[in-house]
């Protein structure tokens, strides 16, 4: 069955994604490669992004106009994070802000009515689902009210910013990726004739799952680093995402 261009072009992008952000994620903090794999990762997931926002509204899958919307959100706000000097906002912030507090909302409030209903599920994905990314939402809405509060974010707060943001945006592609009932590596391996060829294990429900939550794992890995420990203590990213340690 042929593919529309547009989903093509998502699926390329998602890919991409998944690869640049391991990389970003291997890579020394700062460093070159670190540099060129982060501008790759944003660039191909802001376009994947977009690409699941339109096949969703052509579709009529709400989740995936959802997840398309926060996707873009984060890594956009994440890249902003790493590109502006420290205690740089401007009255884009303010407008983004309602993107968090808006879905997050309506995502809480979808979650009651489907457990109201009698369900435990809706679409396929677990109402816990729901609340926990609902529960992101609101809190990435938070940080920005606080950002805007204190105008901008300084020192390794902002690191944090820019950290948690990009891994929480590799998480929701992975699992997109990975975890979609149609097992998406198998039918994306197939396509191209490779699929039959490889062993059965790498179709796994249990190594995909490995997949999805390694970014999430990571993610708190190194929150705690930067937050809890010295690791980046009186280090900070200039302009351009250059962060100011050896640290990997």
């Amino acid at each position: 069955m042929p593919y529309s261009p547009i989903l093509v072009v998502h699926i390329c992008a998602g890919v991409l994604g998944l690869l640049s952000g391991t990389a970003a994620l291997i890579f020394r903090k700062g460093s070159p490669n670190h540099i060129l794999a982060g501008k790759i990762f944003v660039a191909s997931m802001l376009t994947m992004a977009v690409g699941a926002i339109y096949l969703g509204v052509v579709k009529s899958q709400p989740s995936n106009v959802s997840g398309g919307i926060v996707t873009f959100y984060l890594i956009g706000t994440g890249w902003l994070t790493a590109r502006r000097r420290e205690g740089e906002t401007s009255s884009m912030d303010w407008v983004a802000l309602v993107i968090p507090l808006a879905l997050g909302t309506l995502t809480w409030v979808n979650g009651i009515e489907v457990l109201r209903s009698g369900a435990t599920s809706q679409n396929g994905v677990p109402v816990g689902m729901n609340f926990f990314m609902g529960t992101i939402c609101l809190l990435a809405g938070a940080g920005d009210v606080r950002m805007l509060l204190h105008r901008g974010v300084f020192g390794v707060t902002r690191i944090a910013r820019h950290l948690w943001r990009m891994c929480f945006g590799l998480f929701i592609a992975a699992g997109s990726f990975f975890m979609v009932p149609s097992n998406r590596p198998l039918r994306l391996l197939s396509a191209v004739k490779l699929g039959q060829h490889l062993p059965a294990a790498l179709f796994s429900t249990g190594l995909y799952l490995i997949l999805t939550i390694t970014p999430l794992v990571l993610l708190i890995v190194w929150l705690v680093r930067v937050r809890f420990t010295n690791a980046f203590k009186g280090t900070s990213m200039p302009p351009g995402g250059d962060v100011y340690s050896v640290s990997r």
